[in-house]
């Protein structure tokens, strides 16, 4: 079934309806449906149907919807609106055909997508707040492993492994407000826009608007039907997320190595080896990383899609789908798999290495009024006099100190106790914990 065809003399060749067809907003279904429902109410309420059509059509469009599960597609549908239309008008007969009225597919698929991914957006906020939830129960735990920070990949300071946790978590918490963000402009209706400039109809557009939940109609009809921009925000948000995902997913795999050693994965969360009898592989952290790159492409791909389009509709919109539903279907797994890769993580990472206090040894330079410029250099002067000895920086001793700088103490040995040098403390762990928790519950509250 086709809802056009009145102007054409023959038929659609085979090639042409299956290169032409799309089979991937049959997800859109059941916004279809409650579109549609909105719209018919506005018909019959504005008197351009008659009442009692209105009402056949909301029996039918009620019955599809109720038995949406088992909703049977057909390879002469063309699409998820053609397959609506025609099942209602095996349900109601040829009332059905009023269904359209003052619409195009133009301005129904626009609503479909925005209805489509306002529920997303929704649902990755909820699984974004949790996954952030996860990481603040795993900081608690671990506010007195200390680890040490890297820049460049080398050790630099000294933090609890709690702490390095939480700044996953915050990216978790700007990536939910970013989708809380999105919604926001994803929640205008297009419905009444047409094919591109309206109708001759007394449409109700704010009638539809508000039935559906949203904030208002899109002003501006041909920029209704023609944009793309909130697809492009939303697969961003999806790509944003993905990429702090595999960051987490990058620590892990180096974590999990022998040569670090930090951790162990269980035997749920990992794979082995069909050659190596003794791997155990971090296959979830490798897999969100590599999935990472193809959200990176779908946000090329859809900005790709909009450059070249003249207002108002082309079909090339009709690929928009593909590129938002690959993007939130792999955030969405990826998410449950990393949440289910960190219940199967045992921590164990090896106490920093004395290194790491270089600048708390400098500081304390600084605090007997020497300038940090000088006492910067004057550290570095120990640490590659240790290391031309071959010793390391928690070998030094007092005659050490002495022969590089008078100014040096007795007590400065001291600083040298990574675990004295954490940069935070168990209690401004749990203070960002708090603070996070609070975040979390204005944000999806």
């Amino acid at each position: 079934m086709t809802l056009w065809g009145g102007r054409f003399g023959g038929e659609m060749s085979d090639v042409t309806r299956w290169f032409t067809g799309d089979t991937s907003d049959r997800r859109l279904l059941r916004f279809d449906i409650e579109g549609s429902m909105a719209h018919v109410t506005m018909l019959g309420d504005a008197g351009i149907i008659d009442t009692e059509d209105a009402a056949i059509l909301i029996g039918g469009l009620e019955e599809i919807l109720d038995a949406s599960d088992d909703f049977e597609f057909r390879e002469t549908d063309e699409d998820v609106h053609t397959a609506v239309e025609r099942r209602l008008g095996e349900l109601v007969g040829d009332v059905a055909a009023r269904l359209h009225t003052g619409r195009s597919r133009n301005d129904q698929v626009a609503l479909d997508l925005r209805l489509y991914m306002r529920n997303a957006a929704d649902e990755r906020t909820a699984q974004l707040a949790e996954w952030a939830e996860t990481l603040a129960t795993f900081a608690e735990r671990t506010t007195d492993v200390l680890i040490p920070t890297y820049t460049h990949l080398q050790q630099a300071q000294v933090t609890s492994l709690g702490n390095h946790l939480l700044a996953y978590a915050w990216m978790a918490v700007r990536d939910l407000g970013r989708f809380a963000d999105c919604a926001l402009r994803l929640n205008e209706s297009p419905l009444g826009a047409g094919a591109s400039a309206g109708s001759t109809l007394p449409l109700d557009r704010e009638q539809v608007a508000e039935s559906l939940g949203m904030l208002r109609p899109i002003p501006n009809t041909l920029d209704a039907v023609g944009s793309r921009d909130f697809v492009a925000e939303y697969v961003f948000c999806c790509a944003q997320a993905m990429v702090n995902l595999s960051r987490f997913a990058e620590e892990i795999i180096l974590w999990s190595t022998a040569e670090f050693g930090w951790v162990r994965l269980g035997d749920d969360v990992s794979t082995g080896s069909s050659a190596l009898p003794h791997k155990r592989n971090p296959d979830i952290a490798e897999l969100v990383r590599g999935r990472a790159a193809t959200l990176v492409g779908d946000v090329s791909a859809i900005l790709a899609l909009q450059k070249g389009l003249p207002l108002a509709y082309n079909r090339d919109l009709q690929e928009d789908k593909r590129i938002v539903f690959h993007a939130d279907d792999v955030l969405a797994g990826s998410v449950a798999a990393m949440s289910a890769l960190l219940d199967g993580i045992e921590f164990s990472p090896p106490v920093p290495g004395a290194e790491t206090t270089a600048l708390d040894l400098a500081e304390g330079l600084v605090r007997r009024g020497v300038p940090f410029r000088e006492a910067h250099s004057i550290v570095g002067r120990l640490v590659r006099t240790l290391e031309d000895d071959g010793r390391r920086l928690a070998e030094t001793t007092v005659g050490d100190l002495d022969a590089i700088d008078p100014r040096f103490e007795t007590a400065d040995l001291d600083l040298l106790d990574p675990v004295s040098s954490r940069s935070d403390s168990p209690q401004s762990v749990r203070d960002q914990v708090a603070a996070l928790r609070d975040r979390l519950g204005r944000s999806t509250g």
